[in-house]
């Protein structure tokens, strides 16, 4: 069976961190192929100042690049209502019904997790695999460990924890530091910050 893992996120910018977790997460446990869908209307930013979805969009083309192993999905930006993750693996799973799908996304999102739509359903359309994110000081080793645990039994689930190691980036600062007119372009691919460079971007 062909194992795939889905890579949601708003990705604006899309940078080294989230390549390195998408590598890591196809050599450690051996998934066939990384499908990163940028969000379209994502509920939880619904109210923040997003850019435009085809430009995040073409900012993860540009950084996937020619690697056979990653691809990238319009599914959700094509969407004019908000991007729920059930919706989406529902999409997933009627699409290719013998893949295995996993569902990548970082700690902070299995600490809300309880939070989302449809959660109990979620878990029935994949399999989770978390990663450790920078910018949360307040989710040590040992809550992450109780909350991994509590889900997996309320939801008879197993949660994978990708134990990779940190890159410090994060899209928040990345805009942060163009904004300050600092250069980023060792934080995230170049093809991404040529996008960036030439629609102005955080400006």
């Amino acid at each position: 069976m062909v194992k795939k893992a889905i890579f949601g996120g708003t990705f604006d910018p899309i940078h080294n961190g989230h390549i390195h977790i998408a590598y890591e997460t196809l050599y450690r446990l051996g998934v066939d192929n990384i499908v990163f869908i940028p969000t379209g209307n994502p509920p939880h930013k619904a109210n923040k100042d997003v850019t435009s979805a085809f430009l995040r969009y073409e900012m993860v083309k540009a950084a996937v690049g020619t690697e056979s192993k990653f691809s990238v999905s319009k599914y959700e930006i094509n969407k004019p209502n908000l991007s729920y993750t059930y919706n989406t693996l529902k999409h997933f799973n009627k699409a290719e019904r013998k893949t295995k799908w996993y569902f990548l996304t970082g700690v902070d999102c299995l600490m809300d997790i309880e939070n989302w739509n449809r959660v109990e359903d979620i878990f029935k359309l994949c399999q989770f695999i978390v990663f450790n994110r920078p910018g949360f000081p307040d989710f040590t080793a040992q809550n992450i460990k109780e909350q991994k645990e509590k889900v997996e039994k309320k939801y008879s689930t197993k949660i994978i924890y990708l134990d990779a190691p940190l890159f410090d980036i994060s899209s928040t600062d990345i805009r942060k530091n163009i904004k300050m007119g600092r250069n980023v372009s060792y934080l995230l691919p170049e093809s991404v910050y040529d996008i960036i460079k030439q629609h102005n971007l955080y400006k």
